[in-house]
Order: structure tokens, then C-alpha cells, then sequence
């Protein structure tokens, strides 16, 4: 049976959405950082850590964004088969929900609308919209503000097939290891593996949505994240670069089918933050 949704409830979702993942942590993400917090060996680690925590008790309180950085809105889109959208088009939807999010919500604007002429659009729009269709009859929203201090800091690196997993690894630790503090770690690193050059970008990009404390259902996948998460935290870089054993709360990867001739890896890093919040209609 087909349902009917307005668009207009889109746009509201996506609203509330933008200025929710902008003053609120995740439950994973806040749990995990307290986690850290208490692990950390490094007094001036852990110093900035505590601060960290203090720093989200008064944004919360406050309403004031976790980060002065409030991101561009990438928006992913689950859409049920079985849904019909009245009322609109639901992509002008999409970015109408983000420029009353970013307006009504106070939200820095960071959105240029020429990447070369680069004049300010004033609402933060337009999103980055992902859009897939799925069985069913719901509609599942994820919308995660992207800050740019650590999207600077992703690569992507088409591997030889030869290279296999030990590739990937290095991939992986040579991202981040380049990255270094300016990605404001602890960070959490989304990883791609498979599939085209841009389709491995976009499951790391996926891969910093999954809540840090449920690991990949791929047994070996979920081994190798928990030897990345180690050897990154091995690296001596830290919370805020200043040294310690939290450089990372979480390695998520995605992986997809490829080509004979290839190996892609895209490693999307992401701050402490790991800003991302969802909603199904």
C-alpha cells in the first residue's frame, strides 16, 4: 500500500535535525568520549578531555554549538519504496529543512555557492543529499554536519589489488598520521573500502553515522577495526595533537564490491564531535 508524505514534514524533520546534532552529542559519541576520558594516561590529556565534557555540559545548557565550526549538512535518505511525496519537491524540501535549521537555530553559515568565487550563501545551503530507495513504507533521515577542519584531513587511495588488507592498513595509518591534530582529534576515522573511486568515499562518509560502539557484522572487517583503533592510539598523537593514547574513539569501515583491477580506500575523518542525528518518518 502506497503512504503518503508531505514534504513539508521532511523539512521539519531536517530542521530540527540540523540544530539537534549542533548542540547535542550523540548518546554513542558522549559515551565513548567519557570512556576516553577516564583512559587517558596523559594528565594534560586528560585535561583537555575533561574539558571536552565541560565544554558539551554548557552547549547543551546553553544552547550554544559544540563547535563554532556548525559544518556543511550532508543529508542521507533512506526512502521506502512504498512512499509517495505530495506537496512539494523533496529535494528543495531537503534544503529548505537546512536553511531554516542553520537560520532559526543561530548556526554559523559556512556554505559557498561557487567553489572558486566563493561568496558566502548566507543559509548554509545547499546540503549534500544522498538519496536511496528501500523496501517499505518509512523514510529514515541521517543528517550530519560536516566541519572542514577534518574533511581536510580525508584521502582517498586507489590501491593495487596485490597491496590487500596490509595495504589498506598503511592506508589507513598514513591518513591519519597526516592528519595529525589538525583533524582536532580524538577523532573517529570512517573508512571505505571497494567499490569506485567516489563510491569508497561515500561509505567512509557512511561509516561516520554508525554509533561508535556497534562494529562492523563482517567478523574480519570487525577485527581490523579494532586493530586500527589500537595502532592509531599507538601513535602517540593524542587528544587536541598535545600526546597521549586517545587519538581515536572509534575506527568505522564500510566495505563494498570492486573491480579485479582495483583496491579503493577512502579514509573520511571526522573530530570529536562526530556530529550526526536521525529521525524516521
Amino acid at each position: 500500500m502506497i503512504r503518503t508524505i508531505q514534504v513539508e514534514a521532511v523539512t521539519d524533520a531536517i530542521r530540527g535535525m540540523c540544530i539537534e546534532a549542533n548542540h547535542y552529542l550523540s548518546r554513542d559519541m558522549e559515551k565513548k568520549l567519557h570512556e576516553a576520558a577516564v583512559a587517558e594516561e596523559s594528565p594534560l590529556g586528560q585535561k583537555i578531555l575533561g574539558q571536552l565534557e565541560e565544554n558539551l555540559q554548557i552547549a547543551g545548557k546553553d544552547q550554544i554549538p559544540i563547535c563554532q565550526d556548525t559544518g556543511m549538512a550532508v543529508v542521507f535518505m533512506e526512502i521506502g519504496q512504498d512512499v509517495h511525496f505530495e506537496g512539494g519537491d523533496l529535494e528543495t524540501a531537503v534544503h529548505e529543512g537546512v536553511r531554516r535549521g542553520y537560520t532559526e537555530g543561530f548556526l554559523r553559515k559556512s556554505v559557498v555557492g561557487d567553489p572558486l568565487i566563493r561568496e558566502n550563501t548566507k543559509d548554509n545551503t545547499p546540503a549534500i543529499l544522498y538519496v536511496r530507495i528501500v523496501p517499505g513504507s518509512k523514510v529514515k533521515i541521517t543528517v550530519a554536519p560536516k566541519g572542514f577542519g577534518s574533511e581536510n584531513m580525508s584521502r582517498i587511495f586507489m590501491l593495487k589489488p596485490a597491496e590487500g588488507i596490509e595495504g589498506v592498513k598503511k592506508a589507513i595509518l598514513t591518513a591519519v598520521e597526516d592528519a595529525g591534530p589538525n583533524a582536532c582529534p580524538p577523532m573517529v576515522v570512517g573508512v571505505g573500502i571497494g567499490g569506485t573511486f567516489e563510491k569508497c568515499a561515500l561509505l567512509a562518509k557512511q561509516a561516520l553515522t554508525r554509533d561508535v560502539g556497534i562494529p562492523s557484522d563482517i567478523p574480519y572487517i570487525a577485527e581490523m577495526e579494532r586493530e586500527m583503533l589500537e595502532k592509531i592510539n599507538n601513535l602517540g598523537i593524542g587528544p587536541a595533537g598535545l600526546g597521549g593514547r586517545i587519538t581515536a574513539l572509534a575506527v568505522n569501515i564500510n566495505t563494498y564490491a570492486t573491480h579485479i583491477a582495483g583496491l579503493p580506500v577512502a579514509v573520511n575523518i571526522c573530530c570529536h564531535v562526530n556530529r550526526h542525528a536521525v529521525c524516521v518518518l
